[in-house]
């Protein structure tokens, strides 16, 4: 059988269209012209949505063109500041925040191409951005320049209220800003970034680099602080500061195992969010960049020096505070002298200046000078912070007995308050100096650490400074089941090298609980005036001591410390028999 050939196409379409040679009718030839109608319908809609398909990448690489090159700069070519970095977050040792980076606009405007009422326009903006007075956005908008900023660090939706006013001459753009969501709080310890994104002083300076990498951006930074016990320290020391009309004040909580400052503060203080508003008081961090002569809270550190020599044998060793003591023209005395021998408590707790000067010079001042150099003393502070004092003393050639005896109750060598902290916590916490840290500390992390006393002498220096609160100059520091113990310290305000007639540093320095230590808080006051609340008196123990009471008894709970009345320090063979009422 003959195979039959394929049709060629020919043959199809003179089967299909009239008049063709083959063509089977008119209908056919209808079917034929719709089939080519919809071929060609289809192959321009195929067209159609390939050119659609290669819009949309050189679309969007239009767009971002547009907003990296065009928007950053303003209609008249001059260039604006690019936009910060974006910044690690900073947060507290709970995870709360205390930095962090969002994204605002900053409003800015060409006042020579201005269209509409400046003064409509001021009062409209002015609705809108709640910051800004009606005269400082009129006053930008008619000024001479051809570039003005009305606003930065503008929100999202209030920018979009200002960009729906219509006016050609506004312009808006995306910055991305920093914010230090509870303004003042620990705002010497956190300090700020500036507009260009680089941190200008505090943590936010000291790690610039790790906030800004993008390697560890997405990690935020946790810093040691509690907000909880930051929040109580700034209430307690600000309602003080205010009350003694003061013209400054310190305040720091330090875990004395670890060294972490769980709160920091220094008054008067300043927003992060708004640097520029305060004066330069507001950003001198007092805690670590200032020096002081601490006065009385120095006896504590040379009755320790003392029974780490072995030169204080036993708590009962008496010396001579029977009359004051004159070397090369000074003139050592007691602001409230019994006039007789004492015994290393009663020089405790009556803060003998007379009685602290000899145990010092007993020991020596090879042992201070070592024991100060062993508590960081000699140099600024080890911490974090890139705001930090050099401490003052004499040198090594001019460090005579005189030297020695007044150093040994606080005068004549200034120090930071975080020296103090850290050194406090070296004496209640069985004598090993843990270097302070702004940072929190993880789990398992090598401590930077020195011995410096023995642990027999910080047990006996706890039994001390527990006894100066329940009998001598501290009573009102104490605080009902919290077992504090604590040293004052009132000395003459230094300024220009000279001191200052009248005006005192107030300083308490205490731990708690003295059975167990965990944390030390200091508290200084700078030249307090004295209030009804205090008596009139100037002196730490009438000034500060109370704040101090308050304060422990408020972040107690927040540190895991429960208040217990059935247990405390054996202080009674500190003194066999009563005292005299202290006075300080």
């Amino acid at each position: 059988m003959a195979t039959r050939p394929f049709p060629d196409e020919m043959n199809v379409a003179a089967a299909l269209v009239p008049g063709l040679p083959g063509s089977r009718g008119p209908g056919a030839a209808r079917v034929v012209g719709q089939r080519q109608a919809a071929q060609g319908m289809a192959r321009q809609r195929l067209v159609v949505l390939l050119l659609l398909f290669l819009a949309v990448p050189i679309v969007l690489g239009l767009r971002l063109i547009d907003l990296a090159v065009l928007e950053a700069q303003p209609a008249t070519g001059r260039s604006i500041a690019s936009a910060a970095p974006p910044r690690a977050d900073i947060v507290d040792r709970n995870g709360v925040e205390l930095a962090r980076t969002f994204e605002a606009y900053a409003i800015s405007v060409e006042p020579r191409k201005l269209a509409s009422d400046p003064r409509i326009l001021a009062q409209k903006i002015a609705g809108i951005l709640t910051d800004k007075t009606e005269a400082e956005v009129y006053d930008e908008l008619t000024h001479k320049g051809a570039f003005r900023y009305v606003a930065r660090r503008v929100l999202p939706s209030e920018a979009k209220r200002i960009n729906d006013l219509g006016e050609p001459a506004i312009y808006l753009r995306r910055e991305a800003e920093r914010l230090y969501p509870n303004f003042n709080l620990a705002s010497h310890a956190i300090g700020y970034a500036s507009d260009a994104g680089k941190g200008a002083v505090g943590m936010e300076k000291a790690f610039d680099e790790q906030l800004s990498a993008a390697a560890t951006r997405g990690q935020p930074l946790e810093m040691a602080i509690d907000v909880r016990v930051q929040q109580a320290l700034e209430h307690e020391l600000r309602k003080l500061y205010m009350e003694q009309s003061a013209q400054g004040a310190v305040g720091i909580v330090m875990d004395v195992d670890t060294g972490e400052v769980v709160a920091m503060t220094s008054l008067p203080d300043f927003n992060p969010n708004a640097p520029g508003q305060s004066g330069d008081d507001g950003r001198y961090n007092k805690a670590t960049f200032a020096g002081y002569e601490l006065g009385s809270t120095f006896k504590a550190l040379t009755i320790a020096s003392g029974l780490d020599a072995g030169t204080i044998t036993h708590m009962q060793k008496q010396y001579d505070a029977s009359a004051p003591i004159y070397m090369g023209g000074f003139r050592i005395r007691d602001d409230h002298a019994k006039n007789r021998w004492l015994t290393v408590p009663e020089i405790f707790i009556h803060s003998s200046n007379i009685g602290t000067a000899r145990i010092a010079v007993e020991a020596g001042k090879e042992r201070q000078q070592a024991m100060l150099e062993k508590l960081g003393f000699l140099k600024p502070v080890e911490i974090e912070l890139p705001e930090r004092a050099r401490p003052q003393y004499p040198s090594k050639a001019r460090w005579g007995e005189l030297s020695t005896m007044t150093i040994s109750y606080g005068h004549g060598i200034t120090v930071t308050p975080m020296h103090l902290a850290s050194a406090y916590s070296t004496i209640v916490n069985g004598g090993v100096y843990h270097a302070p840290t702004l940072l929190k500390r993880q789990p398992g992390e090598k401590l930077k650490s020195r011995r410096v006393f023995k642990e027999s002498t910080s047990e006996q220096m706890r039994q001390l400074l527990r006894l100066t609160v329940t009998n001598g100059t501290g009573r009102k520091a104490n605080a009902p089941g919290y077992r504090v113990g604590g040293k004052t310290g009132t000395a003459e305000k230094i300024a220009d090298g000279r001191y200052v007639h009248g005006a005192n540093v107030s300083t308490f320095a205490a731990a708690f609980p003295m059975d167990a230590p965990r944390y030390v808080v200091i508290a200084m006051i700078d030249d307090p005036r004295g209030s009804k609340e205090s008596f009139g008196f100037r002196t730490a123990g009438m000034v500060v001591a109370p704040s101090i009471s308050r304060l422990v008894q408020r972040i107690g709970p927040i540190l895991g410390v429960k208040p217990d009345p059935t247990r405390d320090l054996d202080t009674a063979s500190l003194l066999p028999a009563a005292p005299d009422a202290p006075k300080e």
